[in-house]
């Protein structure tokens, strides 16, 4: 037990790998693996890659290949073996960073070897014991794996806990998985069982050459835990496989370790302990001895049902044990459910006012149904689905190349399953431990099989520009993760149990059933109380830290690389029949940085396009559900049946927000459960007439006006070169870079629409549902990363509610307000005058709707042409229906927040000019504050020329609201000065007639009048403002992270720290990987300047989930973008009264006033026995807190008849 003296409440963090310059993955509050798990031709990558300036193609190619003959002759990835004191060389201790540790209480005197002679006795046989394991164990492991068929654990089955019925859960294939490994990567410390995959390799086998292989299954997982410093991870694993195998006396002998090591056994130590004592029908007396030391250990029985986690039968075991001793020992009764105490939700969950949750429009069997075909997809962890570009005709070239790239991923396959099966068995092998063979128990947690699949798919996805080796790493390292995660639940028997609870589940949502009085998170809630036995759901997992996937992937791409090649005359005979790789590792420059890729050889690439295949593959994650989502119970269970899914997305590899969540009482998170589940249970179906014109269009060359993107085929041709490349000048090379970086963009344009509508495509037939969570602010997103209604104008104008509801008697009028809105046309006019100006041109929206490529295309030229074209053509329905108010419209209504940064800073601060800028006071007109802000700029130009100042007189007759709006949206959200004068530049970049000379002056000059008008007309929101950045940069300067609460009970941390880079060796190159983490100092100037926009999005957010939950409860579909609002045409106008009440209430609390009282709490307040004096600079941070803003005179109660606060 090397690790014990490092404490047992060691928890290892994780860690993001950073790829400096293009190569970084993603944008904040967007968990990496949204972007990067599903094909390589992400839109995120490409645009990245799009502003490089690469060396010539074949430059790096020669070079490549130079540096691959140099070891063509050595058949496997060689790697230097590294001895553990050596480690720090490589400085990958470094990048695992040991967080704070846990209290762990100090053995009590009737501990355990004072009570217990058999722990004395134990004692003295540790240190014989310790040596003969020494010598032991690397015999067995170079033997462990050889003939790996052979060795397989036939260990003794129990009893299924319950059979599936449809569709039949691959047992053998998951039993392969776990005879090939029973160790467990990975789990966290105080949560029960994380060893999963070691559950039970059953009864300790007695062929000795089976023992030999789980006795260095066992080593290789120990030693993995103790290189990453978890040495209370390492006795739980201990405990698993001793408890596994049934031995008592093994277990005792690690209890009395623990007593010798200065380690305390917790409470799921005694359940494992109890769990094997009635797994071997052990003796009264003994189980006895371990309930009596449970009791001076400071435990009650009880506990061991209400807080440990089970898997399987590990519960009736645990019972009939206790039950040995006390036969009329009765389970604890589930404790009665807690009602959420928020004061703005009293009414909402008073039982009093609770009606009974809608019902869809299936039945009980539809609703089973389909959910079989959503289990189905998410068992196979991949969907191939046919792309919606146009097959070019099946030439004989084609269906040769087609012929041939079959053939060849066959070979690939099998050299790469080779390759595989050598690497592992070369790492059980070695007697020292290294840094690759510490991967090996995580190269068994699957069949081989699926790691070759995995690997394939990361080849047939590789784009001919290729990919920086950092993300396909982590991209390998994930997709083995997520597939691991899924055996898990398979082996634990959870499944079978979220099965049960669903069938049950779906009486709450079928038409055919009978109506309940429940949300759905307590309808759940109620079902897993009333199953009682069986495993538990709430499975924590432990994601493995960026390091350990970052390594795992790298060394699969090792193996990939070397494994795959093609003959180099397989297009041309002519050539030798030289084998080579497909694959090779290239060096580019990104700014100042040289960054790793891995590029397809043009012969494959070539091959590939010559075979035109027309599918795509995704994660079953990437996709819509089937089915209605898993409800929210907690922070660690919910949306899809299978795929891992966290209620809060990370960012940076922190995990800070994740232990927040799960120390805050349940209770506190009931509400932000409730409003994710109300979004995601929103049925949404495919408009097919818009998805088909807009396919067409698609495949007929796109259209940039209409934001669909044209085909490379029509990207700019680069210039002929000069015959003599030592004559190139520099602006031909800079037009050749032109033409590379706008090809590129392209590409990420049309590969991204190519997705979306692909995926709409294949769902064009089916109702289907977008699961939410949340990223650390509280903000809402949809799961699935592709294809959703946050998407841009093409997406949303395709998506429809699958549930009709008549226009009634205003919805129709509705509709055309909501036209009139998307064309951006009157937005300076009252709703009456947009009405009357939509009748006005009805003609044209009924020729648009018509005939939409061939009339007049009125639609065309608006703000949203799609979203405008798809409302014209439900306009002309209804209109043309016999009764237009019994018309079933399935078409989603917006009302959108008027500047809503600023309509909550403004009812923060009670300011009466700027509540009346931004709509929250009743007008007859809507106020514009972007035309005002830049009214007031063009006030400030005026008398600045008059001056003489040069570049005032330059911009006379280019200030325009369209050049402000960006920077006056994002000044609330916390834009600098920087950003914003970028803003402003691109805005007059779009401006032909300005003169580009004056650009750099012009946007520098605009940003500080736009900034000073905002002060000016906004003189709360720059207190408030300024008040919260002073906050959050003293408590930052005190070496603490900002943390706060939102109103809805929400806990919000701020994970901003200082990163440090460390290198890690990785075979084929190093790689820099950023750590940041608690025990390092927060970042300073970010966790200053983010929380004011932070702050506002969590009262945004809460504003959001508030008017969900209530019109959940008036019966209305409701869907949001962050500050915009979707619903019927019939019940537009019931949300809009909800949405200002639910303001009204938010902004009725003492926001600022309790944020003030909760960081003073947390901050300033000092222990009561402390007798120092308050530091400086908590005298500083208290008077700073303190001094809460004053605020104006504005009476919010005037937001309830504002027609234009949400509009």
């Amino acid at each position: 037990m090397r690790g014990g003296a490092r404490g047992p409440g060691m928890a290892l963090l994780r860690l993001r790998a950073v790829l400096r310059g293009p190569g970084g993955l993603r944008g904040p509050g967007i968990p990496w693996r949204i972007f990067r798990s599903y094909s390589s031709a992400s839109t995120k990558e490409k645009a990245n890659r799009s502003g490089t300036c690469e060396r010539t193609e074949l430059l790096e190619v020669l070079k490549a290949r130079a540096k691959q003959l140099q070891g063509s002759n050595v058949p496997e990835v060689t790697v230097s073996k590294v001895e553990l004191a050596a480690l720090d060389n490589d400085k990958y201790q470094e990048a695992v960073v040991p967080g704070p540790k846990e209290k762990q209480p100090l053995a009590r005197g009737d501990g355990l070897a004072q009570s217990n002679t058999w722990a004395k006795k134990l004692q003295k046989e540790m240190y014989s014991q310790q040596l003969k394991m020494k010598q032991e164990l690397p015999s067995a492991a170079s033997l462990a794996l050889e003939g790996q068929a052979k060795v397989e654990v036939k260990a003794e089955t129990r009893p299924p806990v319950k059979t599936m019925k449809s569709p039949k859960i691959p047992k053998t294939k998951a039993a392969t998985a776990w005879n090939q490994s029973s160790g467990s990567p990975h789990s966290k410390p105080r949560e029960m069982k994380e060893a999963a995959e070691l559950k039970r390799p059953q009864r300790m086998p007695k062929d000795k050459s089976n023992q030999q292989a789980l006795q260095q299954t066992i080593q290789s997982n120990l030693e993995c835990f103790l290189f990453l410093q978890q040495a209370e991870e390492a006795e739980r694993y201990l405990l698993l496989c001793h408890s596994s195998a049934g031995s008592l006396n093994r277990l005792e002998r690690l209890f009395s370790i623990l007593e010798a090591s200065s380690l305390r056994p917790n409470l799921e130590s005694y359940a494992v302990a109890l769990e094997c004592m009635g797994r071997t029908k052990s003796p009264p007396k003994t189980i006895l001895r371990y309930l009596q030391q449970l009791n001076s250990s400071g435990f009650h029985v009880d506990e061991l049902f209400q807080k440990c986690l089970f898997e399987e039968d590990e519960k009736e075991m645990v019972l009939w044990a206790i039950r040995t001793v006390q036969p009329n020992y009765q389970l604890p009764p589930p404790p009665s459910p807690k009602i959420c105490k928020s004061s703005l939700l009293q009414d909402f969950y008073s039982r009093e006012t609770m009606v009974s949750y809608p019902k869809l429009d299936f039945s009980v069997k539809e609703l089973q149904e389909r959910f079989q075909q959503q289990l189905e997809m998410e068992l196979k962890n991949t969907v191939t689905i046919e792309s919606v570009e146009a097959a070019k005709p099946l030439t004989p070239q084609a269906v040769k190349a087609r012929e041939l790239l079959g053939a060849l991923r066959s070979q690939w396959h099998d050299a790469t399953l080779q390759a595989l099966q050598n690497s592992k068995r070369s790492m059980a092998r070695p007697k020292r431990l290294s840094k690759y063979n510490i991967l090996y128990p995580y190269l068994c947690l699957l069949p081989d099989e699926e790691y070759v699949d995995i690997m394939m798919q990361i080849l047939n996805d590789l784009s001919p520009q290729g990919e920086s080796l950092a993300v396909l790493a982590r991209e390998l390292g994930s997709k083995v993760y997520d597939r691991y995660i899924i055996q898990r639940k398979l082996r634990s028997g959870q499944l079978e149990k979220v099965q049960e609870i669903y069938e049950n589940y779906i009486q709450l949502l079928a038409k055919d059933s009978q109506p309940k009085q429940y949300m759905p998170r307590e309808y759940w809630e109620k079902l897993v109380a009333e199953a009682g036995f069986g495993p538990s759901l709430n499975l924590k997992t432990c994601s493995w830290p960026c390091v350990l996937l970052m390594r795992l992937g790298m060394h699969m791409l090792e193996l990939l690389v070397k494994a795959v090649k093609v003959p180099r005359n397989i297009l041309n005979r002519r050539l030798e029949s030289k084998p080579i790789p497909v694959l090779y590792h290239v060096y580019s420059f990104y700014s100042n940085w040289q960054v790793g890729l891995i590029r397809p050889h043009p012969i494959f690439s070539q091959l590939v396009s010559n075979a035109a295949e027309t599918t795509l593959t995704f994660n079953s994650s990437a996709m819509p559900m089937l089915c209605p989502p898993v409800p929210w119970t907690s922070p660690s269970f919910g949306a899809f049946v299978l795929n891992d899914t966290k209620l809060m997305r990370f960012m940076d590899e922190t995990t800070h927000h994740q232990q927040l969540l799960e120390q805050c009482p349940l209770v506190n998170l009931h509400p932000v459960l409730d409003a994710l589940n109300q979004l995601g249970n929103c049925a949404w179906k495919i408009n097919q007439p818009v998805l088909d014109i807009i396919i067409s269009i698609f495949n007929d060359k796109g259209n940039e006006k209409l934001d669909i993107p044209p085909p490379l085929s029509e990207a700019p041709k680069p210039p002929t070169p000069p015959s003599n490349s030592s004559s190139w000048s520099k602006s031909f090379k800079h037009e050749v870079f032109l033409c590379k970086k706008k090809a590129a963009e392209m590409h990420s344009l049309r590969m991204d629409a190519l997705y979306k509508l692909s995926i709409a495509n294949y769902v064009r037939d089916k109702v289907f549902w977008f699961p939410h969570n949340m990223d650390f602010r509280g903000r809402t997103y949809p799961c699935p990363p592709y294809f959703n209604h946050l998407g841009n104008d093409v997406t949303r104008a395709i998506l429809l509610f699958a549930e009709g509801r008549p226009l009634g008697p205003r919805g129709l009028d509705w509709l055309k307000i909501h036209l009139i809105n998307l064309t951006g046309l009157k937005k300076k006019n009252a709703l009456q005058e947009r009405l009357e100006y939509a009748n006005e041109i009805m003609e044209d929206i009924l020729d648009s709707a018509d005939r939409p490529l061939t009339g007049r295309k009125w639609w065309m030229d608006t703000d949203e042409p799609w979203q405008a074209l798809a409302c014209c053509m439900e306009i002309a329905k209804a209109s043309r229906s016999p009764d237009p108010a019994a018309y079933i419209s399935h078409f989603p209504v917006h009302q959108d927040g008027s500047c809503n940064g600023l309509q909550h800073y403004a009812a923060l601060g009670r300011d009466l000019s700027g509540a009346a800028s931004v709509n929250l006071v009743p007008c007859g007109l809507p106020q514009d504050v972007y035309s005002a802000v830049a009214q007031q700029v063009e006030e400030f130009r005026k008398k600045d020329a008059e001056r003489g100042l040069k570049i005032a007189q330059v911009l006379q007759g280019f200030i325009s609201r369209k050049v402000v709006k960006q920077t006056v949206m994002t000044v609330v959200y916390g834009v600098t000065r920087y950003g914003g004068r970028l803003q402003i530049e691109k805005r007059l970049k779009e401006i032909d007639e300005f003169p580009e000379e004056y650009l750099w002056e012009a946007s520098h000059y605009l940003v500080k009048q736009v900034f000073n008008s905002i002060k000016e007309m906004f003189s709360a929101t720059r207190d408030i403002q300024n008040w919260l950045t002073e906050s959050a940069k003293l408590i930052a300067q005190s070496g603490r992270t900002v943390q706060w609460v939102t109103p809805l009970g929400l806990p919000i941390i701020q994970p901003y720290y200082r990163s440090r880079s460390t290198v890690l060796n990785c075979g084929m190159q190093r790689l820099s990987v950023k750590t940041s983490n608690s025990s390092q100092k927060p970042d300073t100037v970010k966790q200053k300047n983010a929380f004011p926009p932070n702050f506002i999005h969590s009262l945004d957010s809460t504003h959001m989930m508030l008017t969900a939950l209530h019109c959940l409860r008036e019966g209305l579909t409701f869907v949001s973008v962050h500050d915009c609002y979707w619903t019927h045409a019939l019940t537009v106008d019931v949300m809009n009264q909800v949405c200002r009440q639910q303001f009204v209430a938010l902004h009725s609390e003492k926001i600022l006033q309790d944020l003030s009282e909760f960081m003073l709490e947390k901050y300033c307040s000092s222990s009561s026995s402390s007798m120092e004096p308050i530091a400086q600079w908590q005298k500083r941070l208290m008077e700073q807190l303190s001094n809460v803003p004053r605020t104006g005179e504005f009476n919010l109660k005037q937001v309830m008849d504002s027609t234009y606060f949400f509009s």
